[in-house]
């Protein structure tokens, strides 16, 4: 147990050394000492970084259900796993014990079985966030089929091919969802998506909205009365260490989502280590990640990470903004939440009101907070730091992919002294370097580079679905023998990085190369300035000149946008200098969004050329509304 919890800066540098030292035997240890297996491996690694092939306690035997939920049924199984927190604020929130999630979750495995699913079936889950969600995904793993969750606000198309990519035997959904003060029909939409998705063979439907719905003979059955029958215990099916246990899409560049393959052991060995670290979990505590479980941050810290520590997890139907904008705050007082772990989309949206939201609740309870999704900005920090964390919660800005599993690079809550906008230092076992345009190592601090990873850590992705030609060149081409990241980083004078934006979104702009992250979190210091976008396109004398899209605080006032155009560009001058100054600024009511708050730059380039068609896959796009108006309104 002693390299499970590192809980001084000391110890993370001894703990460190060590797992980059000795890797193999590191997570051996961490490996062994904490989860239960039904057998050992024979080898803790072995891998092939030029093939992208890699093999985590080869021959092991687990299952990981057996460690969320089983192994705690003795000393804990009267404890609460799951608060279930309702959409409306007066339906009352649910505590289901570790003992009741054995149960429901060996029931929904009994069906799931009674219904002809088998291991290494894929099965897609398309539910908003209800219990049933974690039931669904756990029954999964528990017989050793492979879940593939989807978003339950994508379209029927999105989801369609999402279901046919991994021919899915089995669709799990609800007659509804609730959103804030809308009823989404997901049952509406699964029936068309399942138009053309000839794999499916069964669609088990939850009642959640009591809405009618249609419900095809033969095909569609409603899961309650199947769970009332079924038997309330189970035995987890005994799986190898590299069985899958999941397929996750995420966008891809072209526009064709990547099925993202998570493999038994080494996922469970990275999530439960990483969670216990970077949110200081002890026993009692309440911790609430913001996510949907359609994210790979909802299964890693949602699901999986809490449950493989024995925590209690707060699954939130709703949104921010219902009732009001006071929601999040409201809730952290009831549960007195100590743990809360949110998006810098979702505290730029917050920190535009009125603070008496935020002020208005008492947030004592929380020891840690943090952000997750994409870099956060100086201003969001401050404000998540000086309102919600009271200016005493550490902030763990945590960096990480869908296609890492866990978290690579973070403060540890007590131990890491937190700078504003900075992920900080790798976690144990994860060896970070900045590479330059020539595929050079850039030795020493105070630099930049591309970001990638040297060497294996268990929760790696394994491969894309399908497609293990397009994994080896999105991942392991441009740098041979590093996994590259895609995203731009700066090394500090201390060794702390800060994530400068996907590499991608560096515009070179009269040779030099400019990445567009600083400039737009120089923008979003402007007080009018809720937040921007900046892409760049072709200019006949500098190569390419910078197009920024700004949203701004207040539409409703009257103001003079070409002042406040002047006033953007004479603080990135002042800032950063007049290099980075934007040619051309369109004052937009919205960015185009996929569901998880990430901006869809593809889209803004593409506008900024005057390319106003082809767009490809926008099905996942949170607001595509707002991609009219833009196009529109062009400069």
């Amino acid at each position: 147990m002693s390299n499970f919890s590192i809980e001084s800066l000391e110890k993370y540098f001894k703990i460190y050394r060590k797992s980059i030292k000795k890797p193999k035997k590191f997570w051996d240890e961490i490996a062994e000492e904490n989860f239960t297996w039904h057998m050992m491996w024979d080898k803790v690694l072995e891998f092939d970084m030029e093939k992208a092939k890699f093999t985590w306690f080869k021959n092991a035997k687990l299952n990981i259900t057996k460690n969320c939920i089983d192994r705690h049924l003795m000393k804990r199984g009267d404890q609460t796993a799951i608060i279930f927190e309702p959409n409306d604020p007066k339906e009352e929130a649910q505590h289901i014990t570790y003992n009741e999630l054995y149960k429901q979750v060996s029931k929904f495995a009994n069906v799931l079985t009674e219904q002809g699913i088998e291991k290494g079936d894929r099965v897609c889950i398309y539910l908003p966030m209800i219990p049933e969600l974690a039931y669904a995904v756990l029954a999964c793993a528990r017989i050793g089929a492979v879940h593939s969750v989807v978003f339950a606000g994508f379209s029927s198309s999105a989801l369609a091919t999402r279901i046919n990519d991994s021919s899915c035997k089995m669709l799990i959904t609800s007659d509804g969802g609730f959103r804030g003060n809308k009823v989404i029909d997901l049952k509406g939409i699964a029936d068309k998506a399942l138009e053309d998705t000839p794999s499916i063979e069964k669609t088990l439907v939850v009642k959640r909205t009591g809405k009618e719905v249609n419900m095809k003979d033969g095909r569609d059955l409603w899961i309650a009365p199947l769970l009332e029958k079924a038997a309330g215990e189970s035995v987890a099916a005994i799986m190898d260490a590299e069985d899958i246990l999941f397929i996750l899409y995420t966008s891809g560049s072209t526009g064709k989502p990547k099925g993202m393959v998570h493999t038994t052991a080494g996922y469970m060995v990275y999530a439960g280590y990483t969670f216990k670290n970077v949110f200081n979990y002890e026993k009692g505590d309440v911790y609430w990640c913001t996510a949907d479980i359609g994210w790979i941050t909802g299964h890693s810290y949602i699901i999986y990470g809490p449950l493989l520590n024995g925590a209690t997890t707060v699954i939130f139907e709703g949104v921010p903004s219902y009732p009001d904008y006071s929601r999040f705050w409201e809730v952290v007082q009831k549960h007195k939440v100590n743990q809360f772990y949110t998006a810098p989309t979702a505290i730029r949206a917050l920190a535009k009101e009125d603070i008496h939201f935020v002020q208005d609740y008492q947030l004592n309870s929380l020891k840690v907070i943090g952000s997750v999704g994409e870099p956060i900005n100086d201003e969001a920090w401050h404000w998540y730091n000086d309102h919600v964390g009271g200016k005493r919660c550490p902030l763990v800005d945590t960096w990480w992919q869908t296609e890492t599993g866990g978290i690579m690079i973070s403060p540890i809550p007590f131990v890491t002294p937190t700078k504003p906008t900075y992920a900080s230092l790798p976690l144990p076992g994860i060896q970070p370097a900045l590479m330059d345009n020539l595929r050079n190592e850039i030795e020493g601090n105070q630099v930049t580079g591309s970001l990638c990873i040297k060497y294996p850590w268990p929760g790696i992705a394994r491969t894309i679905w399908g497609d293990h030609q397009r994994y080896i060149d999105t991942y392991f081409s441009t740098y041979p023998g590093k996994y590259f990241t895609g995203d731009g980083a700066l090394r500090d004078e201390v060794g702390y990085y800060r994530i400068t934006g996907r590499v991608d979104d560096v515009v070179i702009v009269s040779g030099h190369n400019l990445g567009t992250a600083p400039i737009e979190d120089v923008i979003n210091e402007h007080q009018s300035v809720a937040e921007s976008a900046i892409v760049g396109y072709p200019h006949e004398v500098k190569g390419n000149a910078l197009y920024g899209y700004v949203i701004l605080k207040d539409l409703g006032i009257d103001r003079d946008e070409t002042q406040v155009a002047i006033e953007i560009n004479r603080l990135i001058s002042d800032q950063i200098g007049p290099i980075a100054k934007l040619d051309k600024i369109q004052f937009v009511p919205g960015l185009p969004k996929t569901r998880s708050g990430k901006i869809m730059r593809r889209i803004l380039r593409k506008i900024a050329v005057g390319e106003t068609k082809d767009f490809g896959d926008i099905s996942t796009l949170l607001n595509p509304e707002v991609v009219k108006d833009i196009i529109k309104h062009r400069k």
